[in-house]
This record gives structure tokens, sequence and C-alpha cells, in this order.
């Protein structure tokens, strides 16, 4: 499968690639597969979609994977990490080397770096800060500062702590049970390390309800937030429309935007939180929608720039099971998936 993307860039791959290592990471499992022609494409933020059960198996829908790392080792390898929490990762768990792995990718949208040197605030939860590193690598490279908040429900289910403290200007860890870090959840911390990083953009990537606070709160202190969504996806290519949401663009309509294609990354506040999960009655071509002129949609007018508010992508189609921490108990949002 090769496509060419609206950018002009060399679209994604179909591979059959050798599974090179399958290794646990705490609560979590991380493979890495020889797959030269998606290593030599991939930008922060994209994914994969794995073919899970072998040719035999009744499981037909993908399983999309934010990609952790890529490395020109063996050719080009992808590593993703993911929880085996269904059907399907329990049996990406139980492979071993020189199994063979049906992979496409890399799909969705990366994220945007900034122009210029600035602070940026990285904040993930669960397993869903893995795309965060190799972003971080891109924001250096681009002389920005790279400051770390990760969280999750425990210790075990923190990915990247250890990588994070040596990697990052700062590292805030929080667990909700207290066993890493401070007890809370990442948004207990966000604007404490807000004020003394300095930051000037924040990237999350994490469940929906986590996504949806970061947002209100970087609102109140006027700083863009760009979030990688976690939407369950079944084809990963914009076929089925199953990972909708509502986005207000720039002309102030909310529409329907799928997140495997015009995201996974999107800025935050064009997403209707309240609203995901819906079709909006305002919505364009909703039930009963008619156009009108001036019409401003409930989620009022969108910041200037992009299109229909999709900026880049970043995470992946995941199973039921929950990748990290949720908003506290009440939060609005509907409970994050795995990647």
């Amino acid at each position: 499968m090769r496509a060419q993307d609206a950018d002009g860039d060399a679209g994604p791959v179909q591979v059959r690639g050798t599974v090179l290592t399958v290794r646990r990471v705490d609560a979590y499992h991380a493979m890495t597969v020889v797959a030269p022609g998606i290593a030599a494409r991939f930008r922060p933020g994209q994914f994969v979609a794995v073919a899970v059960g072998g040719p035999d198996s009744a499981m037909l829908l993908r399983r999309a994977f934010s990609i952790h790392d890529v490395r020109p080792d063996h050719g080009g390898t992808v590593e993703f990490v993911f929880s085996a929490s269904g059907p399907g990762t329990r049996w990406l768990a139980g492979l071993r080397s020189r199994d063979v792995l049906d992979v496409a990718g890399p799909l969705g949208r990366p994220f945007p770096v900034p122009r210029d040197p600035v602070s940026c605030l990285l904040v993930g939860g669960g397993y869903g800060s893995a795309p965060l590193f190799a972003l971080a690598g891109k924001l250096r490279d681009r002389g920005c500062k790279v400051d770390f908040l990760l969280g999750a429900a425990s210790g075990d289910r923190v990915f990247g702590a250890l990588t994070a403290r040596r990697t990052g200007r700062t590292a805030t860890i929080t667990t909700e049970d207290g066993s890493l870090g401070a007890r809370g959840v990442v948004t207990d911390m966000l604007g404490q390390v807000i004020h003394e990083a300095r930051t000037d953009v924040i990237y999350a990537c994490g469940p929906m309800p986590m996504l949806r606070q970061v947002t209100l709160l970087a609102r109140r202190y006027d700083l863009p937030v760009q979030v990688a969504v976690e939407e369950a996806m079944a084809c990963g290519i914009g076929v089925c429309m199953t990972c909708v949401l509502p986005v207000v663009g720039t002309d102030g309509m909310t529409r329907m935007v799928r997140s495997c294609v015009d995201g996974p990354v999107f800025r935050g506040e064009q997403i209707r939180w309240d609203d995901v999960g819906t079709i909006p009655f305002d919505a364009v071509g909703a039930p009963g929608w008619e156009p009108r002129s001036g019409r401003l949609p409930r989620g009022g007018q969108a910041a200037a720039g992009g299109r229909a508010g999709a900026t880049g992508p970043g995470h992946g189609a995941r199973e039921s099971g929950g990748s990290g921490q949720q908003a506290r108990p009440g939060s609005p949002g509907r409970p994050g998936h795995g990647h």
C-alpha cells in the first residue's frame, strides 16, 4: 500500500515485518519490528495499524499503536508500546523474535513543532506518553527546552519515567496511589509545572478525560496545547468513520472529523470535549442542520490557522483497557482506550 499525502510527502506503506524483540516494560509490552519503509517515513506523533491473530483469525480489524521510536538498526526498525488487555493485544504479547507481523504506517498527521526555540511541556498519561519521547528529541534538535509531566494509576503504569528524568530539563511524576512521585493526577501539578518551567506550549497524549482537563487548564494560562486524542480506530485510514469527533474549524463551524487522518493530533481548544461521542445538533451535516450566514457553533470561534482543526496526529486506535490517568472522578469525558 502506497499513497501520497496532501503535503506531497511519501505516504504509508504496508509491510510484513520481522519481529525483532518483544519485551516487558513494567505493566506494558514494547515490540520492535523490522520495517524500514515505515521507519524512513516516520515523524513523531504518527502511528501504525497492525493485523492481529494470524491469517486464520476471526479478528479482522487492525489495532493501532503510537510509534514510540524508530532506529536505523537492522535496516530500520519501529517500536510501539501496548497493554495486553484484549484478545488482539494478548496475541501480540505472545509473539516471539523472528515471527512476522503485517504492519501499515506511518499513519496520521504528526505533531507540529515550533519554528523558534520555546519552552515545551510534554504531558503523558500511562503509556500514552510513548509518542512523546520521539517528539522530545525533535524539539531538542530545534533548540527547545523540554519538560515532562507524566502520570498513571500506579508506578508500574507510568511509561518512560526514567527516560524523562534522564533527557528532560525537568520531569514531574504523579500516581494516583502515591507509589511513584506525587500522589494525584497530572492536572494537579500542571499549574505548578507551567509556572516553574515558564511553559510556552503544551503537548499531551493520554486518556480523553485527561486531555480535556489539560486543555481547560491551558486556556487559563493562554497557552496553545496540541493533544493526541485516544479514539478507537477500526481501519486507521479514514474509511470506516468509527473514530470521528466534533472539531471547530477556522470558520467557526463544527465538523465531525476522523481522528486517524485529520489527527490524531488536534489543537485542544478546537475539540468540543463535552460533545465527544455524540453528533452535535449544529455540526455540519447533522440531522436537521441548515447552513446559515454568520452561524457560529456552540463551541465558539476557533483560533486562526489549520484545516478544520487538524494540525497533525499522534497516537492510535486501541483496545479497551485504559492507558493511564483519568480526570478526577466525576469529571466529564469518556474513559481513554489503550493504544
